[in-house]
């Protein structure tokens, strides 16, 4: 989503309804100002910038009414009455605006490329050297709704994940935290007989509830670096190719990063797009560094001459299979059905393959969790059944 708008409207300040030395103020006088300064500081609120929902909304709403034979301008004139987000409905106006002032659709969306991305300029370009600007509003739309699907689904997958550790975490915290002192004057002047586990797990709780204050800035500290580091080119890089590395979840985000790259090549290239603009943009917004890199060594190589499927051959990270198919594709002249029979199998064996992991993840974190809580539960009752037996022993 971009960026967010914060507002304010400038009114009266608290001090300026304060009486001032030598100055009279009637109570009736006071009563409006303070009633102005109120009904101005109603004016404070937050204002989000459009996001992918309301390109969404305005792509299909645009596509039916220039489809129902409404000229641009009527189009977008009425489209920013019924925007009920501020920035996006002066957004629409400015583009309307541009268009009157001379300048094309996809040169007026240019100009706010944090809500209209490359390949829906490139999109609208195209379309309008085609003329067909309804069509590919169509497409456009129904490219922003699959993808809209598919970050949905990936979120989804992991939504259960992250109920379960944060779950694990609470647990362990406040078995460490409450429950584990209590047993401390139990275990108190007999630290010989504690086995190596009880040790452990009261040594983790002395530095738990004694350094909690440095471990908390330290574990704000440890994030804050893993997100600044992870937007720096080298971390980015770095974190995104440990993705395709880890077991389990290499295979969602493979099949991600291929489902998105080959959809958005087949939308593009069925739209008539270069091809060189066709594999920068895929490259753009593949989503992981390494195969943006990929791309754009693709995007090298076709510049001098080479065939895709050739080019895409000396990288293991697309399949052999994916690389045969587009062959064919480049052979037959037919590149574009083929991009797009590739990327709807892909796009099924994501839908699979998020099922999948998603099946796989939750018995390995319950089996974790159980673990985790096991080994300090047995870790306090173990002392207790030894220190027992050596009582019962001596009698």
């Amino acid at each position: 989503m971009a960026g967010f708008e914060y507002q304010i409207r400038s009114g009266n300040s608290a001090a300026a309804l304060l009486k001032k030395p030598g100055q009279g103020i009637s109570t009736g006088q006071a009563s409006q100002k303070a009633g102005n300064a109120i009904a101005k500081l109603q004016g404070f609120r937050f204002e989000f910038g459009p996001g992918r929902k309301d390109v969404l909304n305005f792509s299909n709403q645009l596509a039916v009414m220039i489809k129902a034979g409404i000229s641009i301008h009527d189009a977008l004139e009425a489209i920013a009455e019924q925007v009920e987000n501020q920035k996006f409905k002066q957004i629409i106006i400015t583009i309307k605006n541009d268009i009157e002032g001379g300048k094309s659709f996809s040169q007026s969306l240019a100009r706010y490329p944090d809500v209209f991305s490359n390949l829906y300029v490139n999109m609208m370009a195209a379309a309008e050297v085609s003329g067909s600007l309804a069509s590919m509003l169509e497409q456009l739309a129904a490219y922003l709704d699959q993808e809209a699907e598919t970050r949905s689904m990936m979120r989804g997958a992991m939504v259960y994940p992250a109920i379960i550790a944060f779950m694990a975490v609470t647990v362990t915290i406040f078995l460490l935290t409450f429950v584990l002192p209590r047993f401390v004057s139990i275990f108190a002047g007999k630290e010989s007989l504690l086995p190596a586990p009880t040790k452990i797990i009261m040594a983790a709780s002395l530095c738990l509830r004694g350094y909690w204050y440095y471990m908390l800035p330290a574990l704000g500290a440890v994030i804050w670096g893993f997100f600044f580091a992870i937007n720096t080119p080298t971390g980015r890089y770095w974190w995104d190719k440990a993705k395709l590395s880890m077991p389990i979840v290499s295979k969602l985000c493979r099949s991600l990063y291929i489902t998105r790259s080959l959809h958005t090549m087949g939308v593009l290239s069925s739209a008539g797009v270069p091809i060189l603009d066709t594999l920068a943009i895929t490259a753009e917004i593949s989503g992981n560094a390494v195969y943006k890199n990929m791309w754009y060594a693709v995007h090298g190589c076709v510049r001098q001459g080479q065939k895709i499927a050739t080019s895409l051959s000396a990288h293991s990270r697309m399949p052999t299979s994916v690389v045969q198919m587009i062959r064919a594709g480049e052979d037959s002249g037919k590149l574009s059905d083929v991009l797009h029979d590739i990327s709807a199998y892909y796009a099924r064996e994501l839908r699979a393959t998020i099922k999948t992991v998603t099946a796989m993840i939750e018995p390995i974190m319950i089996i974790v969790m159980g673990v985790l809580v096991g080994f300090i539960a047995m870790s306090i009752i173990l002392p207790i059944f030894k220190m027992s037996s050596l009582v019962m022993g001596k009698h």
